[in-house]
C-alpha cells in the first residue's frame, strides 16, 4: 500500500496548470554508507491527476494498493537540496499499482443444494 502524503501544482508546456499527486511507501530501515547508522526512511513517487485542487487537498492520507519501485531511464542532473550538489542519477521511484491476473481467476460456481427445490421460503434458513 502506498499513502497520498501531499500533492502539488505543475504547468504544462502550454501554461495551463495541473496537479501531481505525492506517493509515499511505507517505513524503510537504510543503513547509512558513511556512519553505518540505520536510519529510518519511504520511497515516494509522483503521478499526474486530472483532479482539482480541492479533491487533491481531500485525497491526502488515502491509502492506495500498489508499490513504489526504482525503475532505470535515461541519465539525467538531479540537484541536492540540502548540499546544492548537482548528480547524475539513471533512475526514478515509480508507482505500480497491484496487479489482478485475470488469466487466473476462476468462474464461481454455486452449489445447486443449498437452494430450496419447491420455491417456499423457509425462515430456519433466515
Amino acid at each position: 500500500m502506498v499513502t497520498i502524503v501531499n500533492y502539488k501544482e505543475r504547468l504544462k508546456d502550454d501554461e495551463t496548470s495541473f496537479f501531481v499527486l505525492e506517493l509515499q511507501g511505507g517505513i524503510e530501515m537504510t543503513q547509512s554508507k558513511a556512519t553505518g547508522m540505520f536510519y529510518a526512511t519511504a520511497k515516494k513517487a509522483i503521478i499526474p491527476s486530472t483532479f482539482d485542487e480541492v479533491t487533491c487537498k481531500g485525497l491526502i492520507g488515502t491509502q492506495i494498493p500498489g508499490s513504489i519501485e526504482k525503475q532505470e531511464c535515461e541519465p539525467y542532473e538531479y540537484v541536492v537540496q540540502e548540499t546544492g550538489e548537482e548528480i547524475i542519477l539513471s533512475h526514478r521511484w515509480v508507482y505500480l499499482p497491484e496487479e489482478t491476473n485475470q488469466s487466473e481467476s476462476k468462474p464461481i460456481k454455486a452449489d445447486a443444494s443449498v437452494f430450496s427445490e419447491n420455491g417456499v421460503y423457509d425462515e430456519a434458513f433466515v
